[in-house]
């Protein structure tokens, strides 16, 4: 009977019209044309975000209003939703017992430092015979590490550190910059684990006047336990990096102690699986009690970290708040026509960066080798950028102060940070300095400009062949009994993906980085006649390439869309500009990505409600403290069963309205609060006016956007600034 409606209000509904073919590509501006001082964000025009699958008019929805409207949750390799259900620490096994320091001072060291003598060298060793003595002594004067001679040798640095962990295990070793640019340092400490018995060596971090120590090195760790802690972690407003750097922090550790799957859009609730290196969780379980907009719990030990790609997709629940439509049924339509239809699978916003100077603009400039103008694309004043920070960057514009600017530059600007530090060692270097920006970071830029061509690409796909069938040239992944038969240069491996151990303050969303790269080891073919009348594959099985060596291009105008777009911005798709291959698409594999994406799992609802500052949709913490508080109406054992089974404490509730001071944030309940306000007029009726929403819930692979569903619903654009300024 629905359906029938749906048919019938459909017919009632005025079709928009798409924009001429044409009039799309020659749009496009070439980079040089562009001015950054033009804009504040980035548009979805700019990007090549333009189309839509469905002809259905658009209605009125705002967009992450509260940032619990917008609930993540990691859907695992295996399929299953990832879920905060107990922040409560399993009992921990037994540790084996480890040797106390005294037992190890008194072992014969006599054998192993001649032993090291050979490797290291007469100098070194004496440092080590010293410091093995003066440890023994008792003495509390003795230096707490030492240095051994500077060296440019990587090979020899790590025989050093396995020399450590197989030979000396009292001591833990680490690496630092050396006195020049090109060698490094090996630092040796005592094992803090063993110090059983003995606290006399012992400092606090902050007196020690130099960086923290990564306890990776220790080979301290049972054998019978996985050296990895796997958790989930719960986050409210908070991006995965700044929610792992507060963790990291609280606990002594370094970032790159921290393992994970995929990144997830800082303004939204969500739960993901985090690993973390030799760490107790006893000790991440006592830290809920202090953390503000972050819990983690479901602990367990395994034997391998995770890495960025590790996860099949993401479960979405957004809630689209003061929604409407001409009618309802324009709403109804929209939503059946989402699940059945889906949407173009563009890259969002959310790939492009958040400021006036999109990454694709960097990316661009990076393959034309122009050196000095990415530099001052990533060092420049930016439009609409806080006021201070404006002002640090307008400072080294004027002054070229490299010293006075890092003191003031927010350290999560790490692309910045990593220049600046670079030019303090080789003033106006500009490649080296781009090359010490870290790698996930540096390639994103790269990576951009490849989704800034496939976006364009899609659109012209949708725009002259329209989403109905398949079309002569259009690219397909082979269907397995043909896979033998294609072109074997499309059985591509992801050569890009590395992890990230720093904050990127580029707001990429709800993809991870390596999510680009969206391989599969299947092969390509080209749509014949013969495959379109045996009618073989579907929309769903069309495919784009991002460009690279080993990728092919649609058999049909729509392949040269690429190089005509790329020819715009002076950068060849076939041919380097420059000898450095990292910032060339030559030397990138490429990828494939489909084009038209469905939803799995979909189910909406449309909802009534008068308080625009209440959750419309249960997170995963509010299940927890409302098990917490149907605990207090049972008896005792009840009670105590629960409390172990979600590691309930009666302060549970103090997640929401906690001011307490985190650790080195100074963030309370008002900052995270960053939801958009409505504001009543003046003279307005106090009574509350019902208002709908429209809450859906749906799957997404790693690689879509669940913005881009969105779009496709409310034909308007999927920007902050726009959904801001609806109010």
């Amino acid at each position: 009977m629905l359906t029938r409606q749906l048919t019938l209000s459909l017919k009632r509904i005025n079709r928009i019209e798409l924009k001429p073919y044409a009039n799309l590509f020659a749009s496009v501006k070439p980079f040089s044309c562009r001015s950054e001082g033009n804009m504040t964000s980035v548009e979805e025009s700019d990007v090549g975000i333009v189309c839509y699958i469905s002809h259905l008019p658009g209605f009125r929805g705002i967009l992450k209003q509260r940032y619990s409207d917008f609930i993540v949750n990691e859907v695992d390799l295996d399929g299953n939703v990832v879920h905060l259900t107990s922040l409560e620490a399993p009992s921990e096994i037994a540790e084996e017992k480890k040797d106390s320091l005294v037992d190890l001072l008194d072992k014969d060291y006599s054998p192993t430092i001649e032993s090291f003598r050979a490797l290291a060298g007469e100098s070194d060793a004496e440092k080590l015979k010293d410091f093995i003595n003066q440890i023994a002594s008792g003495v509390n004067n003795h230096d707490e590490f030492i240095l051994l001679s500077p060296c440019s040798d990587k090979s020899h640095r790590a025989a050093v550190h396995n020399f450590f962990k197989e030979r000396l295990k009292l001591f833990v070793t680490d690496t630092i910059d050396g006195p020049d640019s090109v060698s490094k340092s090996v630092r040796v400490r005592l094992n803090s684990g063993s110090h059983s018995g003995s606290r006399r060596n012992s400092k606090k971090r902050k007196e020690r006047g130099d960086k923290p120590y990564d306890s990776r090195g220790s080979d301290n760790w049972p054998e019978n336990i996985g050296k990895f802690l796997r958790f989930h972690l719960y986050k409210e407003n908070k991006d995965t990096q700044e929610a792992l750097g507060l963790l990291g922090k609280m606990l002594g550790i370094q970032p790159r102690s921290f393992g994970f799957a995929g990144t997830k859009d800082k303004r939204s609730v969500s739960t993901q699986r985090v690993t973390v290196f030799k760490q107790r969780a006893s000790r991440l379980a006592a830290l809920n009690e202090k953390l503000i907009g972050i819990k983690v719990g479901n602990f367990c030990h395994v034997n391998d970290g995770l890495v960025l790609g590790q996860l099949q997709g993401n479960r979405f629940t957004i809630t689209l708040r003061s929604v409407s439509a001409e009618t309802e049924d324009i709403v109804k339509a929209s939503a059946t026509a989402l699940g059945e239809n889906g949407f173009i699978n563009y890259f969002g916003l959310q790939r492009f960066g958040s400021s006036s100077i999109p990454t694709h603009l960097i990316g661009a400039a990076l393959l034309r080798g122009e050196w000095k103008a990415a530099v001052s694309l990533i060092l420049d004043p930016r439009e609409g950028e806080k006021d201070v920070t404006r002002k640090i960057r307008e400072y080294f514009k004027e002054s070229g102060d490299v010293e006075g600017t890092l003191r003031q530059l927010p350290r999560h600007l790490v692309a910045e940070r990593a220049i600046l530090h670079c030019f303090r060692k080789c003033p106006g270097n500009y490649l080296q300095a781009l090359l010490a920006i870290p790698r996930t970071l540096r390639m994103m830029f790269v990576h951009s400009y490849q989704s800034y061509l496939w976006n364009h690409a899609a659109s012209m796909r949708v725009q002259k062949y329209g989403f109905h069938q398949v079309v002569l040239g259009d690219l397909v992944y082979c269907k397995e009994q043909e896979a033998e038969k294609e072109l074997p240069s499309s059985h591509l491996e992801c050569k890009d993906g590395s992890g990230c151990d720093t904050d990127v303050n580029y707001h990429l969303d709800d993809i991870s980085l390596t999510d680009l790269s969206e391989l599969r080891n299947t092969s390509v073919k080209v749509i014949t006649e013969e495959d379109i009348v045996a009618g073989k594959y579907t929309i769903y099985d069309i495919i784009l390439p991002l460009p690279g060596s080993r990728i092919i291009y649609p058999m049909n105008d729509i392949g040269e869309v690429y190089h005509e777009l790329a020819k715009k911005d002076d950068i060849s798709l076939i041919d380097s500009l420059h000898n450095t291959k990292e910032f060339s698409l030559t030397n990138m594999t490429g990828a494939y990505r489909q084009v038209f994406q469905k939803p799995k799992d979909f189910q909406w609802e449309l909802l009534n409600y008068t308080d625009g500052n209440k959750p419309l949709a249960e997170t995963d913490w509010d299940i927890i403290s409302k098990s917490c508080a149907a605990s207090f109406g049972r008896d005792s054992d009840e009670k105590e069963q629960i409390k172990l089974q979600t590691g309930c404490r009666s302060e549970a509730n103090k997640f929401k309205n906690e001011v307490v001071l985190s650790p080195d944030t100074r963030e309370t309940k008002s900052d995270r609060e960053e939801d958009i306000q409505i504001d009543e007029p003046i003279g307005a009726s106090k009574t509350p006016e019902s208002q709908m929403a429209l809450k859906l819930s749906f799957t997404l692979p790693a690689s879509s956007y669940a913005t881009m569903a969105i779009r496709e619903l409310l034909k308007t654009s999927t920007s902050v600034a726009f959904h801001k300024a609806l109010n």
